[in-house]
Order: structure tokens, then C-alpha cells, then sequence
């Protein structure tokens, strides 16, 4: 029975891409690929273009990176809708997604739509944050301490709350508003407890070890995270 897969890429290197995942990409007949925007390049499908093979029908879908639930809904439908039709015609599908496909990802609404009309299998891939921790040698958690991931498009009273009452906050779309985050990293008194990476496991990588070395007012990539470790101190 054909199936339909959700695949993590990782963070952005070949790679990283896990064995179970580049064998799955080996073996579908169709690939459906999501584009921020129409045109542009597919990032996850560059992560992994050593995986497929030369008969792989790929499918590029423009997913709107939009405000309106509504606009984004009527796309999500579509290409769930083509997706089934796809796989109910007796062809394994895969759809790939950056970092983990249960981790802030379109992948998760897809699924919401096709479960219990298809069969799904959901391959995790490594996050960004949890391949950040890796390379600066920084646990996330440890003992009793608490976690939370929180993206930055949560606004000021969630973001403030998450470093209030947790150890460790990762924090996602960092580059969206860092005069806020600086700010806020400030008053709570944890500039240097931030560590900002952005573009983790690409060529551009960058890693900065102290919010005090950010300037606010910079255009950082999209793909910027930022981790905050109030016992920092204890690991370096």
C-alpha cells in the first residue's frame, strides 16, 4: 500500500540527513517540495539532492509565508488534496521539511489534513537548536532544569514570561525583531547568557557568544537562533 511520508532534512547539511530518511528519498516516486516563495530555491531540496534518484518526480509548492490563516489554509488544502490523489493512486510520496517535521513546520498542518484518508509516516529529523547545543558543547537540560522553545513572533509578555520561569529558552525567527530581544535580554540581565547562531550546519554559518555583540539594528538571516542558558557560566 503506497504511503505518504513526512521527511526532516536537519538543520542544513547533507549530511545530517539521518540513514532512515536518504533511504526513504531513494525509494519514493514523487517528492513534494515547499517554496517560501514562488520561484525561489528550495533550501530543503538542496539539503537533500544527493538522496534522490534521476526518475524522482519532484513536485515544488509554494506554501504563502502569510499572516492570513485563511490564505495559508486554502494552499495547505490544495496541496494536501494533490498530495492524497498522489498517493491513492499508488504512488509513495515524501515531503520534506527543514530541521524536524514536528518542530514549527508546515508538515504538521499536511498531516492534520491526510490522516485517517492515507497512510503516514513521519521521519524525524535534527532540529536546529538541538544541533546548535551539539557544536558549542552546550546542554540544553540538565538534572531538574526546565526547557522551553518559544518563537520570537509569540510577542514581548510570552517571550519575557519563557525567560522568566525557564533555564534554557531557545528562541526561533530570532532575526524577526532582535531590538525587542535585545531589549528584553537586558532588562532580565541575560545578554551574555545568549548565544546567537545563524545559518547553523550551511557555508554562512555564524555563531556570536554574547548578545552584547549583536547590533539590534542588523539585517541577520532568517535562519538565525538564539539560546539562552542562564547557567552558562558552569559549561564554558
Amino acid at each position: 500500500m503506497a504511503k505518504f511520508y513526512g521527511i526532516g532534512t536537519g538543520p542544513g547539511d547533507s549530511k545530517l540527513v539521518t540513514m532512515e530518511a536518504a533511504e526513504r528519498l531513494g525509494d519514493v516516486a514523487i517528492l513534494y517540495t515547499p517554496q517560501p516563495k514562488k520561484g525561489g530555491e528550495s533550501l530543503a531540496k538542496k539539503i537533500v539532492s544527493p538522496y534522490l534518484k534521476d526518475t524522482l518526480i519532484i513536485k515544488e509548492r509554494h506554501f504563502p509565508m502569510s499572516y492570513n490563516k485563511e490564505e495559508k489554509m486554502l494552499a495547505w488544502k490544495e496541496i494536501a488534496e494533490e498530495i492524497k490523489a498522489d498517493v491513492q493512486n499508488g504512488h509513495d510520496v515524501g515531503f520534506i521539511t527543514l530541521g524536524d517535521p514536528m518542530v514549527y513546520s508546515t508538515y504538521s498542518y499536511l498531516l492534520e489534513l491526510l490522516k485517517g484518508d492515507i497512510e503516514t509516516v513521519t521521519l524525524a529529523g535534527i532540529s536546529s537548536f538541538s544541533n546548535i547545543a551539539s557544536k558549542i558543547e552546550l546542554p540544553l537540560v540538565m538534572d531538574e532544569e526546565s526547557f522551553a522553545v518559544i518563537p520570537v513572533t509569540a510577542g514581548a509578555e510570552k517571550i519575557e514570561q519563557a525567560l522568566t520561569l525557564f533555564d534554557t529558552v531557545v528562541l526561533m525567527k530570532a532575526a524577526s525583531n532582535l531590538p525587542l530581544l535585545t531589549t528584553l535580554l537586558k532588562k532580565l540581565n541575560l545578554l551574555d547568557a545568549a548565544v546567537v547562531v545563524s545559518d547553523v550546519a550551511m557555508a554562512t554559518e555564524k555563531i556570536t557568544y554574547s548578545m552584547r555583540d549583536i547590533n539590534p539594528e542588523e539585517k541577520m538571516s532568517y535562519f538565525t537562533t538564539i539560546i539562552v542558558k542562564k547557567r552558562r557560566e558552569q559549561y564554558k
